[in-house]
């Protein structure tokens, strides 16, 4: 992988590394903390949306408010947000290959396409989305 290639952490990886989850392997939080010190973290508009319709439907629950957790989230060293923009939005619908339907998980990889990131996730069919190599991904 490229050392100075962002990483796009999937909704589950932002949630588990924020709440100190212990399904973060210790390799892969030492990547994360490196990554985290070069500025190089990154998380999804949707993933802030995949969050808060989490928590509002009670699959998740949080340690404070919604906003509370967001706002913390996105100030965590090294994290910096990455819009959801029309172009990402038109892409998502346009994936190359085969892929599945979850919109959220279009987002995810359209981003992660646009920005050239390295999607960091644990999910199998992102993951074999990126054995197809139409995406960087990298199971955590």
């Amino acid at each position: 992988m490229n050392s100075s290639a962002p990483y796009l952490l999937d909704t589950h990886v932002w949630l588990w590394l924020m709440n100190g989850d212990a399904l973060l392997k210790k390799k892969t939080l030492d990547l994360i903390q490196k990554a985290s010190l070069r500025g190089l973290l990154r998380v999804s508009a949707i993933s802030v949306w995949e969050v808060a319709m989490l928590e509002s439907r009670g699959r998740i629950t949080l340690s404070m408010t919604c906003m509370d957790w967001v706002t913390q989230s996105l100030n965590a060293p090294g994290i910096s947000l990455l819009p959801l923009t029309p172009e990402i939005s038109v892409d998502s619908t346009r994936l190359p290959g085969q892929f599945h339907g979850d919109p959220a998980d279009q987002i995810l990889v359209a981003t992660a396409r646009k920005y050239g990131a390295v999607l960091l996730t644990r999910d199998q069919g992102i993951l074999q989305y990126g054995d197809q190599e139409y995406v960087k991904t990298m199971e955590i």
